[in-house]
């Protein structure tokens, strides 16, 4: 979808023009949501046949399109398990990965497969989480029960799988955007919720991301009471820790407070991750916005490497530079910003957590 339909999806509020240029994809929200209800029933009521894995399942997914902070929270989730004694693996579904050599990522020492044939997420979370097993593909059945074969594991994560009925999980954790929640409220194509939010029911906790403050109830808060009294309702936010290099080296923030820069991104929200930068005391001059899960070409290259010349570095996120890798950089000054995914009620919410194991 182009990014600037797609930005407009998200805004809460639209003219009447803008509704008027929707229209037909409002249409077309009728039939997707038969579908998606219907294939929700036929599980439910066991018409369809849901596997389950003979050890707990986390599931870290959401309602709607977009970035809602799936990624780092399933990293920040994995280390916090294997703090506590848990040692897990990760299922990816490996959103436009295009693998050619089996489903397993990584070990939790070496890495398999390329960004291209993983996907740009499962990738990223093989770099970082040494220790976790990493593997992607449609069956995660099938690749947890060979999991469970060659390493030992006490439980999984589900990346994205809110809506990855065929497995049974013992914890559905949703994550919400506090900055946007469900946009309008409509339905795919017409708006950004993939389900009905009555589907919100599924859900065990719910994790608000992107926090400013959590102080008080907030209207989406409320809403979500309305829907899921009893489920635990968590805030978080992104807190950048450093800076990788291209080569993986790990550096302070500091030295680049006060670097022009150039905000590089093939996300969801970039206007959020541009926020980040200046948190950090940067200078955001310039920004460079692809789609999310931007696959980048050697013209795109060789036109931020002109940009570059304007700035004093170019900062990008671990997801895009994961791409970015497989070209020549050469005189580029590319840096990711590294961020971890922070629960405010981190204690409270391990509590539910350990309670499936």
């Amino acid at each position: 979808m182009n990014w600037r339909i797609d930005r407009l999806l998200y805004r809460k509020d639209k003219s009447l023009a803008e509704r008027m240029l929707l229209f037909p994809l409002y249409l077309l929200s009728f039939p997707y949501g038969w579908g998606v209800r219907t294939r929700t029933f036929l599980y439910s009521t066991g018409l369809l046949r849901q596997r389950r894995l003979p050890c707990p399942v986390i599931s870290v997914g959401n309602i709607t399109v977009g970035g809602t902070g799936k990624t780092p929270l399933v990293m920040a989730l994995a280390k916090g398990l294997m703090e506590r004694g848990i040692p897990v693996a990760v299922l990816s579904r490996g959103y436009r990965g295009k693998r050619t050599s089996g489903s397993l990522v990584s070990n939790g020492k070496d890495i398999f497969l390329s960004p291209e044939e993983s996907g740009d997420e499962p990738f990223l979370m093989a770099q970082v989480l040494k220790g976790v097993p990493i593997l992607m593909g449609k069956d995660r059945f099938k690749n947890g029960q060979m999991a469970l074969q060659q390493f030992q594991v006490r439980g999984f994560l589900l990346d994205d799988g809110f809506q990855h009925l065929p497995l049974h999980r013992d914890l559905n954790i949703v994550l919400i955007d506090s900055q946007i929640g469900f946009g309008d409220g409509h339905l795919l194509p017409r708006g950004i919720l993939r389900e009905p939010l009555s589907h919100l029911r599924r859900a065990h906790l719910f994790v608000l991301t992107k926090v400013k403050d959590p102080e008080g109830s907030s209207p989406l808060e409320a809403g979500l009471r309305e829907i899921q009294p009893s489920t635990g309702i968590f805030h978080s936010h992104y807190e950048p820790t450093g800076l990788i290099g291209p080569g993986g080296e790990k550096e302070g923030l500091h030295p680049m407070r006060g670097k022009r820069v150039l905000a590089l991104s093939g996300i969801a929200h970039p206007d959020h991750f541009s926020a980040l930068i200046k948190q950090c005391g940067m200078e955001v001059m310039r920004e460079r916005i692809f789609p999310d899960h931007h696959l980048y070409t050697s013209r795109d290259i060789n036109s931020i490497r002109k940009e570059a010349r304007e700035v004093d570095w170019v900062v990008t996120t671990e997801k895009d530079m994961v791409k970015l890798m497989r070209f020549p950089l050469g005189s580029i000054p590319l840096r990711a910003l590294r961020i971890e995914s922070k629960i405010r009620e981190e204690e409270r919410f391990y509590q539910r957590v350990m309670e499936i194991f």
